[in-house]
């Protein structure tokens, strides 16, 4: 089995740096607190995808920040503008439940072929995201994960039986999500 290596530092950390400057750009078209949640996935879904790339591990630690850091900017939202927030925070749930349920369900299913981190990140990502945008972050992400699969099996890089990290992939499908509100 091959291990991908990522590298890290101050000079690799230009695309989420770049992805959440294109969206401060869209400040005017988008809620102050809806552009936070976005930065915040921005941030975490790369940590978690060199993480997860580096190690094929999701440490709890981090996605228990990702939850704790959309509680922290959620509880004012409701404080500020309860009538608007009630709609964001019930497809925020959804998203959570969701894609969480729907990870879950094929972590079982697969007989763990996919990884728990997985799953408790895309249910953390369900927050953020929304209902509809983790779906979509799911569908490309996966999509993603399986050519990349196929096409190291094709050139004999890994084996059927072999793992890729997803959490690069489903990064893939947040900012594509992200950048497309």
């Amino acid at each position: 089995m091959t291990k991908v290596q990522i590298k890290t530092g101050l000079p690799y950390i230009g695309l989420p740096i770049i992805m959440a400057l294109l969206l401060i750009l869209r400040i005017g078209q988008l809620n102050a607190f809806v552009l936070l949640r976005y930065e915040l996935i921005i941030f975490f879904g790369y940590i978690t995808a060199v993480i997860d790339a580096k190690s094929k591990q999701i440490p709890n630690l981090l996605v228990i920040l990702m939850i704790i850091s959309w509680v922290i900017i959620s509880v004012p939202m409701l404080y500020f503008d309860f009538t608007s927030s009630i709609p964001l925070l019930i497809d925020s749930g959804l998203g959570f439940v969701i894609s969480g349920g729907l990870f879950l369900l094929i972590y079982l299913i697969s007989r763990k072929g996919l990884g728990g981190g997985d799953v408790k990140f895309m249910s953390a990502a369900g927050l953020y995201l929304g209902m509809s945008g983790s779906l979509t972050a799911i569908l490309l992400g996966s999509t993603l994960a399986s050519l990349a699969g196929l096409t190291l099996i094709l050139l004999k890089k890994i084996g059927r039986k072999d793992t890729i990290p997803l959490a690069p992939f489903l990064y893939v499908g947040i900012l594509a999500v992200t950048l497309s509100v």
